[in-house]
């Protein structure tokens, strides 16, 4: 099978898990209760959705330059918030995952170190999942939603403990990968992998390690400085956005609820088993929010109106797409220009 063939049949695959959740979610609503719930919806605060959402992508961005400063790169916020926004409009088509590819083109071209930025993309990435993943089992050990769906006492404590243990186990994994002794040697066990690979992915590869090295041996102010801004960011400004979509759609219910929620839906986002995060988002909300006694087409519609937040940045994403494709067409045209004139 050709690598374009692969690559259409795992579009679909994502395509048919995207309309197979999405047509159970519907399939649980109830078309006049939903639309009645559009009627009630307090739309104010649809807008600053929107514009919470776009902070958070230029705090993201800010956090990334940090980071690929420490590579040795230097790159504007104005072009890390447009690689972001662009990301965001192929997310509608390709998964988180994969969608990144695009912002990596994108940094690539501006510094020319792919490697470099791979590498930064890979931290980022790394700190942030990290970080969502320990707040949002902290804040489900702490909402407990068993205790509200187990009426027997003795059997509540399972979830929270179960919590507490991964939650202690992905600081663990976490702190051994960015110290540079076991992380070193996990590196090195890679790259002693990677010599079974083809030559120049070999190459590439090892490339990438040697830089992951650099976040091994910064000082860990670096890591809380990264991981304060990505608290920021991902997690409050995650949950303030939560907050505003759950207050549009009349739904009520605690913010460490909005927390463990917010954290789940994001990794959940990280794979590639649906579009745009589509039937993910979904299910887990009106799912999960009946627990809590919030009707299915209310929070139904508090997931339309966070994927609204995702096609508000698509459209600027759009327009710096756009843009970046005139400028360099006319780079182009004239490097043309200058070339036919120097032949003359």
């Amino acid at each position: 099978m050709s690598t374009r063939a692969r690559q259409l049949a795992k579009l679909l695959v994502r395509i048919v898990i995207t309309t197979g959740l999405l047509v159970w979610v519907f399939s649980q609503i109830d078309l006049g209760q939903f639309q009645q719930a559009v009627k009630m919806a307090r739309w104010q605060y649809l807008v600053a959705v929107w514009i919470v959402t776009a902070i958070l992508f230029w705090i993201r961005s800010v956090k990334m330059q940090v980071i690929l400063a420490q590579q040795g790169c230097e790159v504007p916020v104005r072009t890390l918030f447009g690689a972001t926004a662009v990301t965001a409009l192929y997310s509608l088509i390709l998964p988180g995952a994969i969608s990144t590819g695009v912002k990596w083109y994108i940094l690539r071209r501006s510094t020319g170190r792919g490697s470099n930025v791979f590498s930064s993309m890979l931290y980022n990435q790394f700190s942030t999942m990290a970080l969502m993943t320990v707040f949002g089992l902290a804040a489900l050990m702490l909402s407990n939603p068993t205790s509200l769906l187990i009426a027997n006492a003795n059997n509540q404590w399972l979830l929270p403990v179960v919590c507490a243990v991964l939650l202690v186990a992905v600081l663990l994994v976490s702190l051994l990968l960015l110290s540079e002794g076991a992380g070193g040697r996990i590196l090195d066990l890679l790259k002693l992998l990677s010599g079974y690979l083809p030559s120049k992915m070999c190459q590439k590869s090892r490339e990438v390690l040697d830089q992951i090295t650099v976040f091994q041996t910064v000082r860990w102010w670096f890591h809380v400085q990264v991981a304060l801004i990505a608290f920021t960011d991902t997690l409050v400004g995650g949950v303030v956005v939560y907050v505003l979509a759950a207050r549009s759609a009349n739904v009520t219910v605690p913010v460490t609820v909005c927390v463990w929620l917010c954290a789940g839906i994001y990794v959940l986002g990280r794979l590639p088993i649906s579009v745009a995060n589509l039937g993910v988002r979904e299910v887990t909300l009106v799912g999960f929010l009946a627990v809590y006694g919030v009707e299915k087409p209310a929070a139904l519609l508090m997931s339309m109106i966070l994927f609204s937040a995702l096609i508000f940045m698509a459209i600027i994403g759009s327009v710096f797409q756009l843009y970046w494709s005139v400028t360099l067409r006319r780079e182009d045209s004239a490097a043309s220009r200058t070339g036919q004139m120097r032949e003359t």
